[in-house]
């Protein structure tokens, strides 16, 4: 019904129709009505796109708006922070390896399997489940972990002071000083 009435209330019908957040909206509601004896639940996911037309109401937003050109400013520098957390990540799944798949081959069986520790701790997270018991694993791990941390606040800074130079060249509203 929502969208025969989104189709009545356009003022180019036909546009509305092929238009992309027209058919992400058609594709929404019809497995619901293409049941047919058909399993077609996984086409659901298309409401998920459904989620783009909220997104379509940030450019009206000036919050929004701060944020996006705050990321836009920065931008180079947390593309070169993605890539040496990325390097860092691998490189901290391999060393683990080396250090704990002697000792605890179960938890660390290869690289790749090393990897999850390594994402754990440098998020800081540390979930528990996976941690080094050799004396070599446990001095890497403060390593990386000082190192996470360096990596965690870097950006963290950066983000913070872009935004507040896009928040102090924006023009000043005046309309809060009337008081």
């Amino acid at each position: 019904m929502e969208y025969l009435l989104r189709i009545y209330a356009a003022e180019k019908k036909k546009s509305f129709i092929f238009s992309f957040y027209g058919i992400i909206d058609l594709l929404a509601i019809l497995p619901f009505y293409l049941t047919l004896g058909f399993d077609l639940r996984s086409l659901r996911v298309f409401r998920l796109l459904r989620l783009l037309r909220i997104l379509k109401l940030g450019r009206y937003n000036v919050a929004m708006n701060r944020l996006i050109n705050t990321f836009q400013s920065i931008k180079q520098e947390l593309v070169i922070f993605l890539i040496l957390i990325s390097f860092l990540l691998y490189v901290s799944g391999i060393g683990i390896y080396y250090f704990e798949n002697p000792v605890q081959p179960e938890s660390f069986k290869s690289v790749f399997h090393s990897l999850w520790w390594a994402v754990a701790t440098l998020t800081t997270v540390g979930y528990g489940d996976v941690y080094p018991v050799t004396l070599g694993g446990r001095l890497f791990t403060f390593v990386i972990l000082m190192i996470g941390l360096g990596l965690i606040s870097v950006p963290t800074g950066l983000i913070a002071s872009a935004l507040t130079k896009v928040i102090a060249s924006e023009p000043a509203d005046d309309d809060h000083l009337d008081d």
